[in-house]
């Protein structure tokens, strides 16, 4: 066989490896033209075996048989789209032990067994290619493991979930509450029957784990993340923060302090709505990256989907069949997981909106910037409509200066304690995104 000729396998043929199978059959010529290799899908596995998909295989290709992939030694590359940390972590290690470098778009995996897998590959002298894993169709691994790969990146902030992303913008757009953008969503498509991982901001996690290591050089797991999903957010506050000049996203944001120290998080952040990354509409992803040399630099795109996953997908596959990937996997150094590295969430600095329901009477606004002010929190801005609810209680909306994380947890929870206080109050960081202007 020609090195030019080079055979996959494949194992997961959902909606994916359905998109993937497309790419190496339909489009199979285009890709020969551009590259001068012959790719040939050689195998495809998946329990089932029966279901129709948007693709029509030659005979003989789909099998339930792990086996047709693992030993057939003519098969260079194999692919895992199964998705979740066992099975999948099961067939990444058989692969690389029968001589198979790894393409995967398995975000969750890598988080969480990153290290180990990739241990797994080097024994073996071969490879793992993970573009799918972090944001669909956006080419942002290989932009940082090589187009940035002379600068030093102090930080990342990105839009790394589509379903988050669409319902908070169609809340914003739209006027919509969080349980009708969410239906919205699922019946669009953009959104699982289960959004959970979504929703609550692992999926965002997983992907910032990932690329934070590759940024910076240093090992960092799943559960270094702090982590707050969009579940209970209220489209008051997105009116206001709008009403202020804010846009409210689920931001993916890692940050290298002066003591070098990363500050890794998934959270609600309101930012200027004039920002780049507030403009990041409906499903779609966003990565902004600042690096010394570079400044800041914008990837944008379709984070999710068929085809353009399986885009990533295929750019993996050809990356290793022409031995680009294998010499970047080999030269990646990064660290092992130091937590003495990690900043805790109670150091962050950061602004802050707060949203109070307060009995409309005389003194109560001395009550709560009195505690304010004894955790030293200097408030920049006061919100107050007029006129108050059947209850007495108005909507105080607070913004204030920069200040440090733990000051502001203790003094709400001193605040939500005073008796003019109904209910939990509401508390959104303020994320000051740096841009690179002339």
């Amino acid at each position: 066989m020609s090195d030019k000729h080079i055979k996959v396998g494949m194992v997961g043929f959902g909606i994916v490896g359905t998109g993937v199978a497309k790419l190496l059959t339909e489009n199979i010529e285009t890709i020969e033209q551009k590259t001068g290799l012959k790719l040939e899908l050689a195998a495809v596995v998946d329990l089932d075996t029966t279901t129709t998909r948007e693709v029509n295989l030659p005979e003989g290709i789909l099998s339930d048989d792990l086996d047709r992939i693992l030993k057939d030694d003519s098969i260079q590359i194999g692919i895992e789209l199964v998705g979740g940390t066992t099975v999948a972590k099961d067939i990444q290690i058989k692969m690389l032990a029968a001589g198979k470098n790894v393409v995967t778009a398995n975000k969750a995996l890598l988080a969480e067994h990153g290290a180990e897998l990739y241990a797994v590959a080097r024994e073996n002298n071969k490879c793992i290619a993970f573009e799918a894993s972090c944001a669909g169709g956006i080419p942002i691994v290989s932009a940082i493991r090589s187009g940035l790969v002379a600068n030093r990146i102090g930080g990342l902030y990105g839009i790394l979930n589509g379903t988050c992303n669409y319902i908070l913008w169609s809340m914003t757009t739209k006027g919509l509450d969080f349980p009708t953008a969410l239906k919205q969503a699922q019946d669009k498509g953009y959104a699982e029957a289960d959004p959970t991982l979504d929703i609550n901001g692992s999926d965002a996690a997983h992907k910032l784990a990932i690329l934070t290591g590759l940024a910076f050089g240093s090992q960092v797991d799943f559960e270094d993340v702090y982590l707050e999903g969009i579940e209970g957010l209220s489209i008051d506050d997105i009116r206001t923060g709008k009403e202020m000049g804010y846009t409210l996203k689920l931001l993916a944001i890692a940050e290298k302090n002066d003591d070098d120290r990363i500050s890794l998080r998934v959270h609600p952040s309101f930012i200027a709505s004039e920002s780049a990354l507030a403009r990041v509409d409906g499903p779609f992803n966003a990565v902004s990256i600042f690096g010394h040399a570079v400044g800041q630099t914008m990837f944008y795109g379709r984070g999710a989907g068929m085809m353009p996953t399986a885009s990533a997908v295929v750019a993996d596959i050809i990356e290793i069949a022409m031995g680009n990937s294998k010499n970047l996997f080999n030269g990646q150094t990064i660290k092992p997981r130091n937590e003495s590295n990690l900043d805790d969430i109670d150091n962050l600095q950061s602004r802050f909106y707060i949203r109070l329901m307060v009995e409309d009477k005389p003194g109560g606004v001395a009550k709560y910037t009195k505690i304010l002010g004894e955790y030293e929190i200097s408030i920049s801005g006061v919100l107050q409509h007029e006129g108050a609810g059947p209850d007495n209680r108005v909507p105080v909306v607070i913004t204030t200066n920069s200040t440090v994380q733990k000051n502001m947890t203790a003094a709400l929870e001193e605040v939500q304690q005073l008796d003019i206080i109904s209910g939990k109050p509401v508390c959104i960081r303020i994320v000051d995104i740096p841009e690179d202007r002339d």
